[in-house]
Order: structure tokens, then sequence, then C-alpha cells
């Protein structure tokens, strides 16, 4: 109650210190200094006194609707408000400055980006529907048709803070002499919903975007998980099969081949569910396969190893060289009379790296035909850990046999990371 009496006996102070002064104005035009304004003038003077009064009583009622209480911060014609928002200041001022554009009856919006400063005029409610008022209406037709926003945003650590002004488009005389009906309290609210709202549908896209990574990532580690178990058994399923064989024809091979397997077994079961290995420990677990082959292959099996050392700790999919090995021997070496050689090269590029299991055996149309299973896993496996750039392509060999090169992008130990 006191801030509006105080609101309401300031503006009609003001309205009173500028009558006395416009009825020696008036008395100096019209009638001599001694006579005085006269009536006419007094009758003009109480219509202001009255419309003022008028003014400031919708003004507070108006305020008291909009806000919900009545205090002289509520009713002052410019509002300041503070924010702070949860972002860097570029986010933050195009944020702002959208939901300045979002106003009722915004104009002439003035962005400098570089400043990181926003102008904008906000046009008050037009009771004459955007005619004008007839010409005897002088109150109308000098009144403030607009209010101004200003914002400017402060970067920050990590957030930035974002000061609003909202103020009568005039100047200073107009906190003396008019009010705004709570036009530029409506604003400052409005502005402020608008940021927050703005901020908390930022925030749910985030985390609606972190919720589905997070799935998104399961997902991967499942099928890394499904393809790891369909490779073991493609690999369990050959060498049992062999030593069968071996069981019929050669038991004591096979008693052997079975005891490198248990072996085999022992160093590689401890790492199955690590869908990531090193091109170091698979080049041994290979080596500790072809052990078990070459039981059964004997002179019919060579092998040549060609990786610098400098590349024994490449990031490489669990089991992804012993896949390659495997397929060259099954389809390529195993069934040539006179057997073959395997060789298994790296080499280091500038932006890549490639591993090359290459044989000499029956090559393509030749030897035995497989499901392909095997080759698809590592394909799909290579692409969920390594990256879309990763990949494995299957040439001829020069003069026979089949090549199979795995391609790893130089950065795959981030992507790895990254997966």
């Amino acid at each position: 109650m006191f801030a509006s009496l105080s609101l309401i006996f300031r503006i009609l102070l003001a309205w009173a210190a500028a009558i006395v002064v416009a009825g020696f104005v008036w008395s100096g035009f019209f009638h001599g200094m001694d006579e005085g304004p006269g009536w006419v003038f007094g009758l003009l003077a109480l219509f202001v006194m009255v419309t003022a009064l008028g003014s400031c009583i919708a003004h507070i009622r108006r305020v008291q609707h909009v806000a919900g209480r009545l205090d002289a911060a509520t009713l002052s014609s410019r509002q300041r408000r503070q924010i702070e928002v949860p972002m860097d200041a570029g986010p933050a001022f195009a944020l702002v400055e959208a939901a300045i554009a979002e106003l009722p009856r915004v104009e002439d919006i003035e962005s400098a980006p570089g400043s990181l400063q926003v102008r904008a005029y906000v046009r008050r409610v037009d009771p004459y529907n955007g005619r004008p008022p007839s010409r005897w209406n002088l109150p109308a037709r000098l009144a403030i048709k607009r209010n101004s926003v200003l914002a400017t945003v402060t970067p920050g650590q990590g957030t930035s803070s974002v000061t609003l002004l909202f103020e009568p488009d005039a100047g200073v005389w107009a906190d003396l002499l008019a009010v705004d009906e709570g036009s530029n309290h409506e604003n400052a609210e409005a502005v402020g919903r608008a940021i927050t709202r703005r901020v908390a549908e930022q925030r749910r896209d985030e985390q609606a975007a972190a919720e589905q990574t997070a799935t998104e990532k399961e997902l991967s580690v499942a099928r890394l998980n499904l393809l790891h178990a369909q490779v073991e058994p493609h690999f369990l399923y050959n060498t049992l099969a062999n030593a069968q064989v071996l069981t019929r024809t050669d038991p004591p091979r096979a008693d052997q081949m079975l005891g490198h397997l248990i072996q085999y077994l022992r160093s590689s079961l401890p790492s199955v569910e690590e869908s990531m290995s090193t091109l170091g420990v698979e080049l041994e677990r290979t080596q500790a396969y072809l052990e078990i082959l070459k039981i059964r292959m004997g002179a019919r099996l060579a092998l040549q190893v060609d990786v610098p050392p400098a590349l024994l700790s490449l990031p490489l999919p669990s089991m992804a060289l012993q896949t390659l090995v495997e397929n060259a021997i099954k389809h390529g070496l195993e069934p040539k009379p006179g057997g073959g050689t395997v060789w298994i090269i790296a080499r280091a590029f500038e932006d890549h790296v490639t591993l090359t299991v290459a044989d000499d055996g029956l090559g393509f149309g030749q030897g035995t035909s497989g499901t392909g299973i095997g080759l698809k896993n590592l394909r799909e496996r290579l692409r969920l850990t390594c990256g879309e750039h990763a990949g494995v392509a299957i040439v001829s060999n020069f003069p026979t046999g089949v090549a199979a090169t795995i391609t790893l992008p130089r950065d795959a130990r981030e992507a790895i990371h990254a997966a």
C-alpha cells in the first residue's frame, strides 16, 4: 500500500509542478500576470490531474493482476533482471536473442553478436487498433507508444550472465509524469520464462541424447559379445573336428593336439570377455593356434611373420588375426596337395595401418567354400570398435592364393576409446 501511495503522490506532485509552470506561461500569453491563469486553465489543470490520477490507479490495478503483489520493484516502469545461463556466451546469446524475438508486438531488433548485446523495441497495446487518435486527444497523441529491451551477455567459466533492462522508449521525464501500466514488468517476466523454458528444453535434449548414446553403446557391446561368441565356437569346432579325425588315424598326435588345445584355451579364455586386444597378443595366440595345425599338416604348413615391433601395441579386435589365418589354411592350404605358406605382414602408413594375411594356396574358386560368417563378423567388429574407415579387403595373391588385408586408421586408438 505504501508503494502505491508513494507512486501516486510522486506522479501527482510532478504534474502539479508542471501545471504551475504552465500556469505562468498561460498567464503571460493570455492574461496579465496579475490577473492569473483564468478559469479555462483551471479546468484544463483539473482534467490533467484527474487523468494522471486515473493512469496511476489503472497502472496499480494492472500490476497487481500481472505480478500478484504491489511493491516498489513491480510498480517501477523500469525493470532489471539478472539471469545465469549454464552455457557458453555464444549459445547463451543465441538463446536470449530468440527469447526476445518471441515477445508479442516486438519490432526493430538490433543484434550485435560481437558485443553480445541485443536491443529491441516492443510496441505497447494500441487501444485504437492502429487508427490514429483524435487531434483533440492530446494525452493519447503524446503517450509513450513503445518500450525498449536491452540484453547484455557476460561470458563466464562455462556459464554466462544475462542482464536484461526493460524501459519506456522515452527520456527520464517519463519516470516523473507517466506510467507504463505494467507493460515492462510483463515483458521482463515473459523473457525470463522464455529463457528458462529454452534452457530446460536444451537440458532435456542433452539428457535424451546422453541416454540414447548410452543405449547405443550398450547395444554395441551386446552385439560385440554376440559376434565374439560366434567366433570362438568357429575355431573350437574346426580344432575339435581335426582332433576327431586324428583319433582314428593317429591317436598319439591327437593326444598331442588336445594338449596344445588345452594350453591354448588356458591362455585364451581369461580374455574372452574382452572385445579388444593388441597385435602382439593376437600374434602370440595365432602362433599357438598354428602349433595345433602343424601337428596334422606337418611340413605342409609354413609360416613367415613380418611385423615391426612398433606395431605390436596396435589395438585389434580379439581373434581378428586368427580368423584370417584360419580361413587361409582351411580354404587355401589345407586342400592343396603340397600345402604352402602363410605370411603375416604389418605395415604403417601416414594415415592408416595394414595387416595382411596371405597364402599361396588354391585361391578363389579352387578351394573349399565357407559360409563367410567369420569374415562378416570381423567386418562388423571392426566397424563397431575402430570406426567406419576400418575394414577388410580380400584379393587374389600372385601367383596363387589369397591375400586378406585389415585396414585400420592411425587414430584407431582414439576411435576405440570413444566407442
